[in-house]
């Protein structure tokens, strides 16, 4: 993914078509003079909708384009003929994305297989034609409804990525090294931190040509909840992820402490994380022995973990295998 064009996070302005009016035609030909009412309704406004695309993975295409207006619906006309619907507007997004309204902050919905279509903004009804209200004691209406009115609405969409696994840790622990490794992703590398500006996501082959996705997010520090960092901004990406895998390196001071301050930030950013199945792999592992690993092992939180070394190749079977177990368990 490239860093310029990933964008998760956009505000966009909507109004839905107004409905056609309702006709109050009276019937009229060379051989009827003064016939009964045949006005027809008007025709619906046309909706907002979002539909979820599988080939996306940005919202960048909506990010000069934040005004959306659909078509407002004919009105009704004579024999009854129904007013034509307005077009529809639809706004196609990547698989996960979630629909926020922008004043209140409510979640509307969110779509998160391909094709999936939801309204967002209704379209005006069309008005009643005096059809409708004609009676024993009223067979000559003159009057029809009006459509309904337009309605605006402000709404934010947000990406979440949509993955089996999700990296966790510092920067510079080796999230990106790991993922060059076991998948055909490349994302950027370097020897500085937060090198990973934008999630990136790759497909792990694994045993019996299965496979699962896996996400790398930018690095998190202490106090990311609270903005620092690259702060919160990429957490939520993480949220759609059935297994985290949290990655310490082994020449950390403290690992535990490390895998303490990881877990804090995302109790901070949302306490439903901490549901999740967690992992943990040390890497960087090449340059322990045995010894030292046992040394180690004596320190560790209670979860399923194994060393491993990306740039050695080192554990990454057993490291498909912890996850592949937790992904199905």
């Amino acid at each position: 993914m490239a860093g310029s064009n990933f964008v998760d996070y956009v505000k966009i302005f909507c109004r839905s078509g107004a409905g056609g009016q309702g006709s109050a035609h009276l019937h009229r030909d060379k051989l009827t003079m003064k016939g009964g009412p045949d006005g027809g309704d008007g025709g619906r406004g046309g909706h907002i909708i979002i539909r979820a695309n599988a080939q996306l993975w940005t919202l960048i295409h909506l990010r000069f384009s934040r005004h959306v207006f659909a078509k407002d619906g004919g009105s009704g006309g004579q024999s009854r003929s129904t007013g034509y619907e307005g077009a529809d507007e639809i706004i196609e997004v990547p698989l996960g994305t979630v629909a926020r309204d922008a004043e209140t902050g409510e979640v509307i919905f969110d779509v998160t297989e391909d094709g999936e279509s939801k309204v967002l903004v209704k379209g005006g009804r069309g008005g009643l034609g005096n059809w409708n209200f004609r009676s024993s004691t009223n067979q000559t209406p003159r009057y029809a409804q009006q459509g309904e009115e337009r309605v605006e609405r402000a709404v934010i969409l947000e990406l979440k990525v949509l993955a089996d696994v999700g990296l966790v840790g510092f920067p510079s622990v080796g999230k990106s090294t790991l993922l060059s490794v076991v998948s055909a992703a490349k994302p950027k590398i370097a020897d500085y931190p937060f090198t990973t500006l934008v999630p990136n996501l790759g497909i792990v082959g694994y045993r019996d040509n299965r496979s699962f996705v896996m996400a790398d997010i930018p690095g998190i520090i202490e106090g990311a909840h609270e903005g620092r960092g690259l702060g919160l901004r990429f957490l939520r990406h993480i949220e759609r992820n059935s297994v985290l895998l949290f990655m310490v390196a082994a020449d950390s001071n403290d690992i535990h402490n490390e895998y303490k301050i990881l877990l804090n930030e995302l109790k901070q950013f949302n306490p439903e994380l901490l549901d999740k199945k967690r992992l943990l792999a040390i890497t960087k592992s090449d340059m322990l022995d045995e010894e030292l690993k046992d040394e180690i092992e004596l320190d560790l939180p209670e979860i399923p973990r194994v060393f491993i070394s990306s740039v050695a190749q080192k554990g990454l079977m057993e490291l498909k295998d912890m996850i592949w177990r937790a992904i199905n368990s």
